[in-house]
């Protein structure tokens, strides 16, 4: 069983050794395409490999994995980034896998572990993600009458864990390619509506918030027609901190107001607590931030009914004098930054 390990990679020099060196004893080819790096990335990938190959990067992150995946030879694909490593001990576990693997299985999940809950692309998190496949499927027929083509994959959920180190902001790229994508077809799947709301809400500047507006509104009437009141809150969460960080108080509260709202998400309570801490209503600031930290659940950024809730009401119970709930909630706020992985 022969694996080929495909990355994509952009200016990596600080990551991409750790992340060779706990690999590069577990697969049997490493093709490593940059897409254009100005640092030294493809010199450390030359000494790992001489599969290096350059690539013009065009705004489509699975284009260049389709392209470094055409370059595979092995019976499996294990797709990496540069900022995640194995461990000795998921070496171990991924080494086992490798001699016991059973040629139907065609995807292999491993766990993601992400321990940065301020990163902006992902939220505290251990959850499965497809890492692993298989580089050419087979196709087998399937029902005894009206027989068809089986068209789902064979996925084996592994023990292995993969540690996410994120090392720096890449949402600007990110948000030039979701930009690339509404002007070119006006929409975005539900999938990546999603993606493009929770990268806005944690991450996104003024200047990114200012060019998503008219295509958030737009996504806000589409969502309240179809009667998904779930994406309309995270759609008026990320429009509130727009307008909030624009002063444009009649549409916050032209959005609080909706139907949809009536139950908050954290992220709506955090922004209109963040209004009237920047109006100096603490009070009322104090009880939106309170919300946000316990009477409401995170839709978009597990942070906002977590640290960052925390820190808030704790800010806002010292500016009220109240001393004693702004050391407790402080207190919170610091175990809640760094949870233990279990």
């Amino acid at each position: 069983m022969r694996f080929s390990l495909c990355m994509i990679v952009k200016n990596e020099a600080a990551v991409l050794r750790d992340c060779l060196d706990s690999l590069k004893g577990l697969m049997d080819e490493i093709i490593i395409v940059d897409t254009g790096s100005v640092d030294d990335t493809r010199a450390i990938a030359a000494e790992y490999t001489p599969h290096v190959y350059d690539y013009d990067w065009q705004d489509d992150f699975a284009a260049a994995r389709n392209f470094a995946f055409s370059k595979a030879t092995g019976d499996y694909i294990y797709s990496a980034d540069a900022d995640e490593v194995l461990d000795a001990e998921n070496q171990d576990r991924l080494r086992t896998l490798k001699a016991a693997l059973l040629p139907e299985v065609e995807i292999v999940q491993m766990i993601y572990v992400t321990q940065q809950p301020h990163h902006p692309t992902e939220n505290f998190a251990r959850d499965l993600r497809p890492k692993l496949f298989k580089r050419l499927r087979e196709f087998t027929w399937i029902e005894p009458i009206h027989e068809t083509v089986n068209l789902n994959p064979v996925v084996f959920d592994s023990d292995i864990e993969i540690q996410h180190r994120p090392q720096g902001d890449h949402s600007g790229r990110d948000f030039g390619v979701f930009e690339r994508i509404i002007g070119e077809k006006g929409m975005l799947s539900d999938r990546l509506l999603g993606m493009y709301l929770r990268e806005l809400y944690k991450a996104g500047t003024k200047a990114a918030l200012e060019n998503a507006a008219g295509f958030l509104e737009e996504a806000l009437t589409a969502a309240a027609e179809r009667g998904d009141a779930l994406q309309c809150r995270r759609v008026i969460a990320v429009l509130i901190k727009y307008y909030r960080l624009s002063g444009q108080t009649a549409d916050i509260l032209r959005l609080s107001l909706r139907e949809e709202v009536t139950v908050p998400s954290a992220e709506v309570c955090l922004e209109l607590g963040y209004f009237f801490a920047e109006n100096t209503a603490h009070a009322e600031a104090s009880a939106w931030f309170y919300r946000a930290a316990f009477a409401c659940e995170s839709e978009l950024d597990v942070a906002s009914s977590g640290v960052s809730a925390l820190a808030a009401l704790a800010e806002s119970c010292r500016l009220l004098g109240r001393a004693q709930e702004a050391a407790e909630y402080a207190r919170m706020a610091k175990e809640w930054e760094a949870p233990a992985i279990v």
